[in-house]
């Protein structure tokens, strides 16, 4: 199960009635902020989840909009009493970002770690029991888009636990995936489950163009947060000439991509009223909805 909650919606600057986009995933307890600009934080104490709980923060690129929020996110943190070290993992370039905006923050009462991912190649890895991949994206400055991927084993046979002697007590470790010794035999959970099944997938695309690569990332993801500056196609030459894409370019990849549902975010301020535009969007991909401060929803995997 994944908790997901669009911290805001804006892009360049907050508004009185618009955050700026940044999304929170939380998934047993833990919590992963992607971006952070100002007044993210603000946020944050309006939703339901907890600012100590953050454990890792993925940042798209470095433009203030997505990383002037960390000092004071982290010294908020700080005096919510966490003491274990939080994660933050970006592009090249990260190490001396942070330095900078650690200045003002300088006595935190937990360990700041910082971790450099590529911005010209494509990077798996896991944290807080899921799989990340970062792609290079298109925009002014190196970007990362992020898919966050959660794994689901196999369906539990209990006719192949049953013939094997495994007792019912133990069943609950092989389905979660340990090793369980029974009469001084290891006894492998791939011995009991059966193939891997889909899991959940989260993909998280701002200040970017679109492309095969994005669509690629993006595929079969249960939910989609992508960037749609403007909703006017009129504007989309003014959009990609600053790096980023219109609502139909979003709702093109959420159909080239066959994502279940898209959210779309990072509005211009120039535009007050996204659902404008919204209908004539959903003619491209239907299951395509504004994106506001605080929507959330619990993605779960499916009943089989």
């Amino acid at each position: 199960m994944l908790d997901i909650c669009l911290l805001g919606c804006g892009g360049m600057l907050p508004l009185p009635e618009r955050f700026l986009t940044s999304l929170l995933v939380r998934h047993q307890g833990s919590n992963i902020l992607i971006d952070c600009g100002e007044g993210t934080q603000v946020a944050l104490y309006m939703s339901p989840f907890s600012l100590k709980n953050i454990d890792y923060i993925l940042i798209t690129h470095f433009h203030g909009d997505h990383v002037a929020g960390l000092p004071g996110l982290l010294m908020t943190i700080g005096n919510n009493m966490r003491t274990e070290p939080l994660h933050i993992y970006g592009g090249v370039g990260l190490k001396a970002v942070m330095t900078g905006l650690l200045v003002i923050c300088p006595q935190l009462p937990f360990e700041v770690v910082i971790h450099e991912i590529s911005f010209n190649e494509q990077t798996a890895f896991s944290l807080g029991g899921l799989t990340v991949q970062s792609l290079p994206v298109e925009h002014r400055v190196p970007c990362l888009a992020y898919s966050l991927q959660l794994p689901r084993q196999g369906k539990f046979d209990v006719a192949k636990a049953k013939a094997l002697g495994v007792p019912t007590n133990q069943w609950g470790i092989l389905q979660s995936g340990q090793s369980v010794c029974h009469q001084g035999r290891i006894i492998a959970p791939e011995e009991v489950l059966g193939a891997s099944r889909k899991g959940l997938k989260v993909t998280y695309a701002t200040d970017c163009r679109p492309n095969s690569a994005l669509e690629i990332l993006a595929q079969e993801s249960d939910l989609l947060v992508a960037e749609g500056l403007y909703g006017d196609d009129d504007k989309k030459h003014s959009a990609a000439e600053k790096g980023h894409m219109v609502f139909s370019e979003a709702a093109t990849v959420a159909k080239n991509a066959h994502v279940n549902q898209l959210w779309l975010t990072h509005y211009s301020p120039a535009m007050r009223d996204c659902n404008e535009f919204l209908s004539q969007t959903q003619q491209i991909f239907a299951n395509t909805y504004c994106g506001e401060n605080l929507l959330m929803t619990t993605l779960k995997f499916p009943k089989d």
